[in-house]
């Protein structure tokens, strides 16, 4: 008979089997009813999750309290793990919901263990010092494009040293979470896709404290302050109010509806400019001819070489587009014939060079220096020409570096090819871009900085202020309210943020005579040390007058991490650079106190020159001046200026070689005594609607 008729009939019978059989059944169902009471009450049914920067191989911060965050059905509880540590939390009516661990010291590898409908479980976490690195492209760098990259990559075996790089993205309100994203452990294979400053500042700290090192990498090349920072500071401060005011109502819709009426606007304007440049509508019948020997190019117009076109060309700014250039060159009959290497610096983006109508080379890497072989038989007696048609996709177009780096090399002998080269543009491109992080305020607050708040971290490093140079005199507001905005949104008081000086970087010729935007940057970030818990790394000897990007970061690591490790780490060392502190004038000369000049102040020559100085009188105009140190103060004049009333050190774009240190190694920072009218002071932030 079937089952339950079965149980029925023994049942009738009153079997003692069957009642015994009976009560355990009751007893088990009430007990699995219990259970599943209790699961649904402390953990609920729903799928937890969380955001991306919570994974395998993260660090957490030591010795502050761990905030733990993420996503589940509204009122579902959420039990967090970790280290003996067990927190419960109910999801709010939005299903948000947030614990903060207790502290802990320094260890690892550690499991975290979120259970809820669902589990996850992150492995290898350890706990130690997280550092955020931001700011644009000399903070995006990556350590295999650093000097002796390979050399850096092979030896990178610091598994405690670990990397999470924020992906790029852009919101017009903020964003909760990361969407994507994984912490890698450091090794050769990679740490080339690190931030550079980032693992040279992690190394040093590492090196000192051996403790594991967390890098949270939220970086964006070309971008200025503002979009990092967040709407509720800006619409508070009188700069910035009335941007944020015109375009608050906007979704990232209309934003870029807003861009693509602008970019409609300047692509016509740009049309017109660049067919008045090159003598009425462009005719390109005979591009084909374009890299060849006798092609006439009398009627092209003429820019310098290396330089980009935006900064060579008015006309050809914000230029996205291709152009060819063309220099004629001459060769002796003992050249005739041979095989050659031909350097061209570097090329934004992508090229294909010709010597004499012959394909030479062609590479798509921008920042790649250009060295092709020109085969035998190429190169003539008398007149040759090199034609290159460079392509440009986004930003700075054009050949750029060092003039040393572009010349022919044939035969033991070396022909420049700096200087003057013809040019034609032969297309624009007429695709609408789409939002970029510069067009409108806050866009990578929202998308990159607010997901990350509130994790627990010990302080920020950050690298930018190339973008804003232009608007240098705002960014004595704009940067120190960045600062104050983030320390406000993660509410942990005043952490450490510790920024890098502008490197030297011939931008455009600036100096005292012709104003430098640079030289007020740098004013400006000296200037944000005002401050407290602020630090600064003065890298003015460590550019590169040809590359915005140099590519000696070890030393931008190993100072911004000299001051983390006296400020932050207790390390009884000097980490700092001389600073100007005030100016007395006696007869023709000044005599100049600073401060931060550890064991002494020193000129960095083998002569003991100090460079770098100028000093001007009541007419403003500064003259070149010797300098010397008497203690720690330096001792300024000159036979032109009877009266000083100013004295300017490292007052340029490129300061490069200017030469006072302390004995501790540290330059001093590019500063001015006067305060008279920079060329920025006009110069506002806006936006294109």
């Amino acid at each position: 008979m079937p089952y339950a008729e079965s149980n029925l009939a023994l049942e009738k019978q009153g079997d003692p089997i069957f009642q015994t059989i009976l009560k355990i059944n009751h007893v088990m169902k009430k007990s699995m009813f219990f259970l599943l009471w209790l699961f649904s009450f402390f953990f609920g049914f729903g799928n937890v999750r969380m955001s991306a920067i919570f994974s395998d191989h993260m660090v957490l911060q030591r010795n502050k309290p761990i905030p733990v965050w993420g996503r589940a059905a509204p009122g579902e509880n959420v039990m967090v793990e970790f280290n003996r540590q067990s927190k419960l939390v109910r999801a709010d009516s939005s299903g948000r919901w947030m614990v903060r661990l207790d502290p802990e010291k320094a260890g690892g590898p550690f499991t975290l263990m979120i259970r809820a409908g669902n589990n996850l479980t992150f492995h290898d976490v350890m706990v130690g010092e997280v550092w955020i690195c931001s700011g644009q492209s000399n903070m995006e760098f990556m350590v295999r494009s650093v000097a002796d990259a390979e050399t850096e990559m092979a030896d990178a075996g610091y598994p405690q040293i670990r990397h999470f790089t924020v992906h790029r993205d852009i919101s017009s309100t903020p964003k909760e979470e990361l969407t994507e994203g994984h912490w890698d452990v450091c090794s050769p294979e990679t740490v080339g896709d690190f931030t550079a400053v980032g693992y040279f500042f992690a190394r040093e700290i590492f090196n000192e404290i051996k403790i594991p090192i967390g890098l949270i990498n939220a970086t964006w090349g070309g971008t200025v302050v503002e979009t990092w920072t967040s709407k509720n500071t800006l619409e508070r401060s009188d700069d910035f109010k009335d941007i944020i005011t015109e375009i608050s109502h906007f979704s990232q819709d209309s934003l870029f509806e807003a861009k693509k009426r602008a970019s409609v606007k300047y692509l016509s304007q740009l049309t017109k400019k660049i067919e008045s440049l090159q003598g009425g509508v462009n005719n390109f019948r005979d591009i084909d001819q374009w890299m060849k020997t006798d092609y006439d190019d009398s009627k092209w117009p003429q820019m310098k070489l290396p330089g980009q076109w935006e900064k060579q060309i008015k006309a050809l700014k914000y230029l996205d587009g291709s152009a060819w250039f063309r220099k004629y060159f001459t060769m002796g009959m003992a050249e005739e014939g041979k095989a050659a290497k031909i350097h061209l610096a570097m090329i934004d983006d992508n090229d294909w060079t010709y010597v004499n109508g012959v394909l030479v080379g062609s590479s798509d890497v921008w920042n790649k220096k250009r060295i092709y072989d020109v085969p035998e038989k190429v190169l003539k007696s008398g007149k040759n020409v090199v034609a290159i048609r460079a392509v440009d996709g986004g930003g700075g177009g054009g050949i750029y570096g060092n003039s040393a780096d572009m010349q022919i090399v044939v035969n033991r002998k070396n022909i420049s090819l700096a200087g003057v080269w013809s040019f034609k543009v032969d297309s624009m491109s007429t695709k609408i871009p789409d939002v970029e992080p510069n067009d409108f305020p806050c866009l990578l607050y929202n998308a990159m900085i607010n997901p990350v708040i509130p994790y627990a971290m010990q302080g920020v490093l950050w690298y930018q202020g190339e973008s804003n140079a232009g608007r240098a005199f705002q960014y004595r507001k704009a940067f120190p309210m960045l600062i104050k905005d983030w320390r406000s949104h993660w509410g942990t008081g005043d952490f450490p943020f510790y920024f890098v000086q502008l490197a030297s970087f011939n931008e455009d010729n600036g100096n005292s005579k012709n104003g430098s935007t640079w030289a007020e940057l740098r004013e400006a970030q000296l200037m944000t040390l005002s401050l407290p818990n602020t630090g600064m790394a003065v890298t003015a000897d460590i550019g590169d007058s040809a590359d915005i990007h140099p590519r000696n970061k070890q030393d931008v690591g190993k100072r911004l991490a000299a001051v983390a490790l006296k400020n932050v780490y207790g390390k009884n060392i000097i980490c700092c650079s001389p600073l100007f502190t005030s100016r007395e004038m006696k007869g023709n000369s000044m005599i100049l106190s600073f401060y931060n000049t550890g064991s002494g102040l020193m000129a960095k020559d083998k002569y003991g020159y100090l460079k770098g100085f100028e000093i001007a009188g009541a007419d403003s105009i500064f003259h070149f001046a010797k300098a010397f140190i008497v203690g720690d103060k330096v001792i300024v004049f000159s036979d032109s200026v009877n009266e000083p009333v100013a004295v300017r050190y490292g007052w340029a774009d490129n300061a490069g070689e200017d030469n006072l240190y302390n004995k501790d190694g540290y330059p001093a920072s590019p500063f001015r005594t006067d305060q008279w009218k920079g060329i920025t002071e006009e110069e506002k932030y806006t936006v294109s609607l």
